[in-house]
């Protein structure tokens, strides 16, 4: 029988000093797991203990977000270097089977179309991407633009994947298809904007500048994530330029996808639904998101079933700089349609969850980021800016936490600094396919020159009324004397680590009051691991010595 894990904490440098990496957090109500993101050249899957389970290698770095298939193999985007330059650019799609070995890639990277940031593997093999697609000045014009100028629009493509290095194109959708403007009467896409929800305004936040200068772009809309419902065959796309996302019919042909009429809905490739900024379709309701990403449909029979989740990145928000991870429920008739509220516009008007950290700015990411619902109700979130990944329950408590250690030249060492951004992490749980016989043997933490702890999983054997209580510590600092208190009997090892992650100070106790000296330490932040010899229970303090 396995024992289940007590709290690890760990406590995180302050803001101005280096911050531990790799694991802070494992409890027993953590839902077990692997978890998956993109980082430096590579992507990472690792166990809820921090051990390393799988590595891929790629010579391209992410384009940005990564997948684990049903068969074990790794999907993702690669950055290629092309026409299109903008925060969040691929080019290149990816497989690599559980070894390592690419075993397919298609680049969609071209003087008119670009992959970027995310893609989506389908039920049925294919894979869905995200591209920009340039529409020139001309263009612009002719669809009725009020200041004309180069757009990069978002063009939806399902692709099936063929032999090492080709694909056929099965299927596609186009923004610029589904476009009111009410500046040129002279134009068939003029209308009343207010009057067509399901039409994208050409002229709310236009683009400007020139792809080719340096710092000025035409990213019209900016997509940032992708999902698909394979039980009502939506497809469902996140705007951080527009702080709205939008759901489109998939089970319309291609040609109908290119006009407001076939497919399931019967409306062709119009917006479904929308959410986020009323005012993008002229309608005066709240304002909702900021700048968000990684809006996505929770997973059929998880608790908020038919539910959005998104991380709402939160810059410029009213109340202040903040970031919050909110589920939303869309109203649908009893067939499944989305309805309009009374004023026109789309609710709900109010949240069905949300999570807001209890000092609001200490979760905030101006980009990036991302957040999934878990199948037992928890919630997985990675506030991309910091790398930190963590896992709170329905009333807002840290389950699991952990610090990205990898950074755009690979694994740091414990202690020392780095970019460890990261676009996104997803967390598979056991019983996925892609780890049916396989055998999942952790290795060390991937971080280089890791902290010595203890950190034991809780898969489910042991009952609730076997796990041991938490270990608390107290600290009082009088001089070069610290005093230790703990509230509960054994034989425990002290070590005391230095703000670069360096092993400053070690030592025994047997008692609940420990009296350390602590004169060879140096001025400065210090973090003191504590662990029973057992390995039932284990603590983290941090202190200052001045």
């Amino acid at each position: 029988m396995r024992l289940v894990a007590l709290l690890l904490i760990i406590s995180a440098w302050s803001l101005d000093a280096q911050r531990q990496l790799g694991l802070i957090q494992n409890s027993d109500a953590s839902l077990n797991g692997y978890t998956l993101w993109s980082a430096g050249q590579g992507a990472y899957l690792i166990d809820n203990c921090g051990g390393e389970v799988n590595r891929w290698e790629s010579t391209r770095f992410p384009g940005q977000s990564c997948y684990l298939l049903e068969n074990g193999h790794l999907l993702r985007p690669g950055l290629v270097n092309g026409s299109f330059n903008a925060g969040g650019t691929g080019g290149i799609i990816e497989e690599y089977d559980w070894d390592g070995n690419l075993v397919w890639s298609l680049r969609l990277a071209n003087d008119t179309i670009h992959q970027h940031h995310d893609i989506e593997p389908l039920p049925n093999g294919n894979v869905m991407a995200v591209l920009w697609e340039l529409r020139t000045t001309e263009e612009a014009e002719a669809a009725g633009a009020e200041n004309p100028t180069i757009y990069w629009s978002p063009l939806i493509l399902e692709i099936e994947p063929i032999g090492a290095d080709e694909a056929e194109i099965v299927w596609e959708w186009r923004m610029w298809d589904h476009l009111v403007q009410d500046h040129d009467d002279t134009k068939e896409n003029h209308g009343v904007v207010a009057d067509h929800p399901e039409l994208m305004n050409l002229n709310y936040r236009a683009p400007t500048g020139n792809p080719n200068q340096p710092g000025r772009v035409s990213d019209w809309i900016h997509i940032n994530a992708i999902d698909y419902d394979p039980i009502n065959d939506e497809i469902l796309i996140n705007s951080r330029h527009m702080d709205e996302f939008y759901i489109i019919d998939h089970s319309t042909t291609t040609e109908e996808a290119a006009s407001h009429e076939g497919g399931r809905s019967g409306r062709g490739g119009d917006l479904l639904y929308r959410w986020g900024n009323p005012e993008a379709y002229d309608k005066a309701g709240p304002r909702r998101l900021y700048g968000q990403h990684d809006a996505k449909f929770v997973t059929a029979g998880h608790p908020y079933d038919g539910s959005i989740s998104v991380f709402n990145n939160g810059e410029n928000r009213p109340e202040g700089n903040f970031s919050t991870v909110d589920v939303i429920t869309p109203p649908r008739d009893a067939e499944g349609r989305y309805l309009l509220g009374a004023d026109g516009s789309y609710g709900p008007e109010e949240l069905t969850w949300t999570y807001e950290a209890a000092n609001p700015t200490d979760l905030f990411s101006r980009n990036i980021s991302g957040a999934e619902v878990l199948s037992n109700g928890n919630v997985m979130i990675c506030e991309g800016s910091t790398g930190r990944f963590f896992e709170v329950n329905q009333t807002g408590e840290t389950l699991w936490e952990y610090n990205n250690p990898v950074a755009r030249t690979g694994p740091l060492t414990q202690g020392s600094n780095g970019n460890v951004a990261a676009f996104r992490a997803e967390r598979y749980e056991p019983d996925h396919p892609a780890f049916d016989d396989r055998i999942l043997t952790p290795g060390d933490p991937i971080e280089l020159e890791p902290l010595d702890y203890t950190c034991v999983i809780n898969d489910g054997s042991t009952s609730t009324d076997e796990i041991h209580s938490a270990l608390t510590a107290t600290l009082n600092l009088q001089g070069d004397r610290l005093y230790l208190g703990l509230n509960e009997t054994g034989t425990y090892d002290l070590r005391i680590y230095d703000q670069t992650g360096r092993l400053a100070l070690t030592q025994q106790t047997s008692s609940l009051t420990t009296i350390l000296d602590i004169s060879t330490l140096a001025t400065g932040i210090h973090a003191m691991h504590i662990l029973r010899r057992d390995g039932q229970a284990h603590a983290g303090i941090q202190f200052f010595k001045s």
